[in-house]
């Protein structure tokens, strides 16, 4: 079963070298793409040593489509640029796909940061709810499932919960309970509480029909 890490990246020189390594430290046969939006800092070539590097418009929706478009394998895995993969990641994702009746899944979640708060959203990540499942998880699929789905919608946010959204409807969706690490720095940087008081609305807004050309308006 091969296997295509797709990641989309922009301007992530300072943290895609631990990403990428997290990926090609795993057993098994593994193609990685990363696909660049344009980046003004040196995240192509910090990435090529480790990984395909191609270009694509800007947004993450779009970046993942083209990168799902480039790829090889059988099963493809979204990863964003600033989160890792658990060291045994691709074994475990072999092993629930060997039952055909799963199509695809996630992962938990863990922040690289101690902070309580954080750890506190990440607990909420062990339970199968759906809303409680995005892209910074890491998210898999059999190849032939997303061509069916039409790939991620061409929407500047939420193009994760969309597609977890209609993933759930195609077909049995599994949890790993090994958790990817992802970075905790827009929290940091925002405020905790305030950062998942806003993430938490801009899904409420989003769930109630509001374009995702507004929400992110509001997210940035």
């Amino acid at each position: 079963m091969k296997i295509s890490v797709i990641i989309p990246a922009l301007n992530e020189e300072a943290g895609i070298i631990s990403s990428l390594q997290s990926v090609t430290n795993q057993p098994g046969d593994i193609e990685v793409i990363v696909v660049d939006g344009g980046s003004t800092d040196r995240t192509r070539q910090v990435a090529q040593p480790y990984a395909r590097v191609i270009q694509s418009e800007q947004g993450r929706g779009a970046q993942m489509n083209v990168g799902a478009q480039e790829s090889r394998g059988e099963v493809l895995l979204f990863l964003h640029a600033d989160s890792q993969l658990p060291p045994d990641a691709l074994p475990q994702l072999k092993r629930v796909l060997g039952d055909p009746q799963t199509i695809g899944g996630t992962f938990m979640l863990r922040f690289d940061s101690p902070k309580f708060l954080l750890r506190l959203i990440a607990f909420f990540t062990r339970f199968r709810f759906r809303y409680f499942h995005y892209g910074d998880q890491g998210i898999f699929v059999r190849r032939a499932v997303f061509e069916q789905m039409g790939g991620f919608k061409r929407i500047p946010l939420m193009e994760d919960l969309d597609f977890f959204q209609r993933l759930h409807k195609v077909g049995r969706v599994v949890l790993l309970k090994q958790p990817v690490t992802t970075s905790a720095r827009r929290f940091l940087k925002n405020g905790i509480l305030q950062q998942q008081l806003l993430n938490v609305f801009l899904v409420f807004l989003y769930l109630l029909g509001v374009k995702s050309e507004t929400l992110l308006k509001w997210y940035r």
